[in-house]
């Protein structure tokens, strides 16, 4: 009887033994699995937002591009007139994103939430920015509703903004190359730089650099026109305009 009992123990030990292996094993294989599974949607989610969808009928992502008017080199960085750039720097920091030399202008790249978006910063100088916006637009072949573009304005004081779907040049030299080329229908982000110079001096104004007290006015409101154009590209112009226009007032 104690001899049936210990074969009893002695199976019952090797059972739970085999089972506990057994459990394992699974455990293991199903760890595998799913890091297989997070790898390849992770792959394909790389994929999606760097080339869109596929080939078979399926749709492109949505594009956009925002474009931040400024004058390359680094004797026009952090002047008033490079406002624009400026902005299009803090939102490349905030996306964890780089600048590369390409036609017309840098450009970055990246996506959110399923829209791919194009960062670009002519190099054409301010006057033939239009030359940039165009390119840019048929190459990729993006609709001008997607378009924002990130520019100085002398009629806002420092630290102003305001967001428009359309309208004038104002007289900026690049917001009018940009005019002749594409026409009026397309979204701008005015940033205000100012007006404080005697007559005459405006060039000087406009290619002077920020000093640190202007740069603490201004910084809040570089900070708020990254998250503008985040609103822009996922929730559109019309929301954008309403929820930040009223906080861009000076």
């Amino acid at each position: 009887m104690r001899h049936e009992s210990d074969i009893i123990i002695k199976y019952g030990r090797f059972y739970k033994a085999l089972t506990c292996r057994i459990g394992h094993i699974f455990y293991i294989y199903y760890c595998i699995l799913v890091f297989n599974i997070i790898s390849f949607l992770f792959k394909r989610c790389r994929h999606t937002c760097k080339h869109g969808e596929g080939t078979n009928g399926e749709t492109e992502m949505d594009k956009y591009l925002i474009v931040g008017l400024g004058n390359p080199g680094a004797e026009y960085d952090g002047t008033r007139h490079n406002t624009g750039f400026m902005v299009l720097d803090a939102f490349a920091q905030a996306a964890g994103v780089s600048f590369d030399d390409r036609r017309y202008g840098f450009v970055a790249e990246c996506c959110l939430k399923g829209r791919k978006v194009f960062l670009l910063k002519p190099t054409t100088y301010m006057n033939l920015s239009g030359n940039a916006v165009r390119y840019w637009l048929n190459k990729e072949n993006i609709d001008q509703k997607r378009l924002l573009v990130v520019v100085d304005d002398l009629s806002l004081p420092l630290g102003a903004f305001r967001l428009k779907g359309n309208g004038s040049n104002g007289g900026h030299n690049g917001l009018g190359h940009i005019q002749q080329l594409i026409g009026q229908q397309y979204a701008r982000l005015r940033m205000g730089i100012g007006n404080e110079f005697a007559r005459g001096a405006q060039v000087d104004w406009v290619l002077g650099k920020y000093s640190s007290e202007d740069m603490q006015t201004l910084q809040p409101s570089i900070d708020t026109a990254v998250d503008m154009i985040k609103s822009f590209v996922l929730a559109g112009l019309d929301i954008t305009m309403n929820q930040y226009n009223k906080l861009g007032k000076k």
